[in-house]
């Protein structure tokens, strides 16, 4: 959802500050600090896909703080054909999340929150509608630097089909952590996802190897299994905190690597980077993220308080 997102390896649930784009995968971060803001991101994604985000954040004293935004995927305008091969016309094909947020502190350390996601997606003659939601807390110690989070995500259901074929929501329990050194300008976080499930590895059915009764795999591999999997579920992610007004970011996704590497050019996969600035009323930030040897990503964020213009 923003740049500095993008640059801390693909998600970061557990900084807590004025940055209302957190608020959007951890509702739970949503605190006063982000009044008024508005915030908006644009994603050059692969293959001329373009993806988007825009939210607005109010807090209110006895209330807590609320958060409306919009998500979109476009996968760009189509060529329609007939089955002989000639043009009849174009469509287009795109997915749409509108979020509604909510948090409240349950007292100078804990605060939880809520996201309710009403999905909407179209592919050409299929739609589908979903409802999801978002549930988190978090705990934080402004004196020890430290905040930690926990995300159980996109917990709902598809309410309309495609092709009246059913399909679960990809729920997702995440836990995250960073700490923030005293005497030196570092955030450091470390950030497990897809807790729900062990493990992540996929397995080619091109790649198996023939097995019998009698070749049971050896200790070592065993034990090189079990790290893999463990890697595979952890996010590292590091902001160099070099002045008020500007920081740079750096990220490492373990299993972005394991899924899209290719073993003869290993590159930069799963690695990304960025940085964000502030220039006058606005805070800019730039991210890019390494998904394959064919391309990158590179993301665009902006935000800004309304009230700054008013006074």
């Amino acid at each position: 959802t923003s740049a500095r997102i993008a640059a801390l390896g693909g998600n970061q649930i557990a900084v807590r500050d004025n940055n209302p784009f957190l608020a959007f995968d951890n509702p739970s971060l949503l605190n006063s600090e982000m009044h008024n803001k508005v915030a908006m991101t644009y994603q050059s994604y692969l293959a001329d896909v373009g993806v988007g985000f825009a939210s607005y954040t109010r807090d209110y004293d006895s209330l807590g703080t609320f958060n409306a935004g919009i998500k979109y995927i476009s996968y760009g305008t189509f060529t329609e054909t007939d089955n002989g091969g000639n043009e009849i016309g174009e469509f287009n094909a795109g997915e749409y999340a509108f979020v509604l947020g909510y948090a409240r502190a349950l007292d100078s350390s804990f605060s939880v929150g809520v996201n309710v996601k009403s999905i909407y997606s179209s592919f050409y003659d299929y739609q589908s509608v979903g409802l999801a939601a978002d549930l988190g807390l978090t705990y934080y110690s402004a004196a020890k630097g430290l905040t930690i989070a926990l995300l159980s995500k996109n917990m709902g259901a598809q309410l309309t089909q495609y092709n009246e074929e059913s399909e679960s929501l990809p729920f997702e329990l995440q836990l995250g952590m960073t700490k923030r050194f005293a005497k030196v300008p570092l955030r450091f976080g470390i950030i497990a996802h897809q807790l729900q499930q062990w493990d992540l590895t996929y397995e080619n059915p091109n790649d198996e190897e023939q097995t019998t009764l009698l070749s049971d795999p050896e200790e070592g591999e065993n034990e090189n299994e079990f790290f893999r999997n463990l890697a595979n579920h952890l996010i590292i992610n590091a902001e160099f905190l070099i002045t008020d007004n500007f920081n740079v970011r750096l990220g490492y996704n373990f299993l972005r690597r394991e899924e899209l590497k290719i073993d003869e050019e290993l590159g930069t996969v799963g690695l990304s980077w960025g940085f964000g600035m502030r220039i006058n009323r606005f805070h800019f930030s730039y991210g890019r993220s390494a998904f394959h040897q064919a391309g990158a990503t590179n993301t665009f964020s902006i935000s800004t308080r309304l009230s700054d213009f008013m006074q």
